[in-house]
């Protein structure tokens, strides 16, 4: 007979926190992507164009960029046509994996990645990080990486 623990509910302050946390996402979110709309971009062409940007070659297999921005293969797909069609990305067939596509950051998507980035950084600076002092961003820095490393290794389990 398997026992029943009891629920450990959170605490006021737990509570407070962590409703202040999902607070933060969703406005922050929310704020970043209305700031990359004057350049026709969402919050995830954005993240796509980052991780090509620094990956090796300026291109990455469909499957780890998947994986890299947490979308499904037929999300990530739709959002490469879509992609593709404004010029920023090409799909390439993968040499030795006959299967395999990898997603090309194209020399348009490059030069867009050069425009945007300054803005999009001062977007973090003026609606996030200058907003704290050093010291509390350390301190959020200190007390995310945890939690990010756990959700990593749960990824794994899916």
């Amino acid at each position: 007979m398997e026992t029943e623990t009891a629920t450990r509910w959170l605490t006021d302050d737990e509570q407070i926190t962590w409703r202040a946390h999902l607070d933060v996402n969703r406005l922050l979110m929310h704020q970043l992507e209305r700031d990359l709309q004057p350049f026709g971009l969402t919050l995830n062409d954005y993240e796509i164009l980052v991780n090509l940007s620094e990956s090796d070659d300026l291109r990455m297999r469909m499957s780890d960029l998947a994986a890299a921005t947490l979308q499904s293969k037929s999300r990530l797909s739709h959002q490469i046509t879509r992609m593709e069609n404004a010029g920023l990305v090409r799909r390439e067939n993968c040499e030795s994996d006959r299967r395999g596509l990898f997603a090309v950051l194209t020399e348009h998507g490059m030069a867009t990645m050069r425009r945007v980035a300054p803005h999009h950084v001062a977007s973090v600076r003026r609606h996030f990080i200058d907003l704290m002092s050093p010291e509390a961003l350390a301190d959020l820095r200190d007390s995310l990486l945890p939690v990010v490393d756990h959700l990593r290794g749960q990824r794994g389990k899916l």
